[in-house]
């Protein structure tokens, strides 16, 4: 049997990674011929600590490096799938990950959800760091084309593989109604745009457009619940806009189903292929959204829904206005996103893939 060690990310805590990572858990625990075992990358028990240095992570990290050294020892892998961060500082425990692998031998792949090399790599001393991090014989799979760009020279082009992510979504029937309905969902991190459609919103409401907004997501440490209420308050949205906190599961794909519009306006540094869009596309919402990442591969401007090319509360605001005043309009690009939803995204198809990218290298 041939054996592959995947270190990868594990909810919880539960975001993008993570969600992919139990996927390929779950795919090739099961997959006949292969000898599989799992180690978790995440050294972040909560939402609130990504990003950050506690004290407990330290020894999160060290308790992690052990796993490593013991399973490429007993278990002596042929492959390791690793899905590392791009950033710095975060990255630098997943090169001590990936130098215990490159002791070994064995072939490496390693799997990015994020983007953010090219930016952190502009200062000397992190564009060596960066060009030792990739050297050969390391392959990097990215989640779309469009992400070429962000590994500037670090990777040819024949060490390059492309995978999308894809869910398997159980849409379910949700009532609609008269006035259209805005959906925000994702947990509360200001570039993630939550404050671009407030203000979007604002300007909305002040041109007696006629809607409702709901904002779905977990509270941050850069925004609290009581916070968020506050602000909508202040801008005097109270009317139009509500705070449902986090929703999983059933009560998600309720929101979604009884929902007409889907709005994401990121201007996240590190956003890469959000899944959410997904989700949205799935239950037949357009989708207006930004050009980070893999977005513009996901969301076809003017087909999909629409791209800002540029964060702009003005320019949301009109092009929501567009959907929320032509109900026709709504209804055909939510029936093109799900089309290229079952087409190009569902967990079939990302497991098709990634499962014959798995099987190439261990050729």
């Amino acid at each position: 049997m041939r054996r592959v060690l995947f270190i990868l990310h594990l909810p919880p805590p539960v975001h993008g990674a993570a969600m992919v990572g139990e996927m390929v858990r779950e795919l090739f625990s099961a997959e006949e011929g292969l000898a599989c075992r799992f180690i978790n990358l995440s050294t972040s028990a909560s939402l609130d600590e990504i990003g950050k240095r506690p004290l407990r992570k330290m020894w999160r990290t060290a308790r992690l490096l052990g796993q490593v050294r013991k399973g490429m020892k007993e278990f002596r892998p042929e492959l390791v799938y690793l899905t590392p961060t791009s950033r710095l500082p975060g990255i630098l425990k997943d090169a001590l990950v990936l130098s215990i692998v490159r002791r070994s031998g064995a072939r490496i792949l390693l799997h990015f959800h994020n983007k953010g090399v090219l930016d952190c790599s502009r200062k000397r001393w992190n564009d060596r760091f960066y060009r030792r991090f990739f050297a050969s014989p390391v392959k990097v799979i990215l989640l779309s084309g469009q992400l070429r760009a962000d590994l500037g020279d670090y990777v040819p082009e024949n060490r390059i593989l492309i995978c999308p992510n894809g869910l398997d979504i159980a849409v379910c029937p949700g009532e609609k109604a008269e006035t259209p309905r805005l959906l925000f969902l994702s947990n509360l991190i200001p570039s993630k745009g939550y404050p671009l459609l407030l203000a979007a919103c604002s300007l909305l409401k002040s041109k007696g457009y006629d809607f409702r907004c709901r904002l779905v997501g977990a509270p941050t440490a850069e925004c609290s619940a009581d916070s968020l209420q506050a602000e909508i308050v202040r801008l005097g949205l109270a009317d139009v806009v509500s705070y449902s906190g986090p929703r999983y599961g059933d009560e998600k794909r309720a929101i979604l189903a009884s929902s007409d519009i889907f709005v994401f306006p990121t201007s996240y540094p590190g956003e890469c292929f959000p899944l959410v869009l997904l989700e949205a596309m799935a239950f037949s919402l357009p989708v207006v959204s930004t050009c980070e990442g893999a977005i513009p591969d996901m969301v076809i401007d003017g087909q999909t829904g629409f791209l800002l090319p540029a964060p702009s509360a003005s320019g949301l605001a009109d092009r929501l206005a567009a959907l929320i005043t032509d109900e026709g309009l709504r209804e055909r690009m939510g029936a093109a996103g799900r089309s290229r939803y079952e087409s190009l995204y569902t967990q079939a198809v990302m497991s098709d893939r990634l499962r014959a990218i798995i099987y190439e290298e261990l050729v």
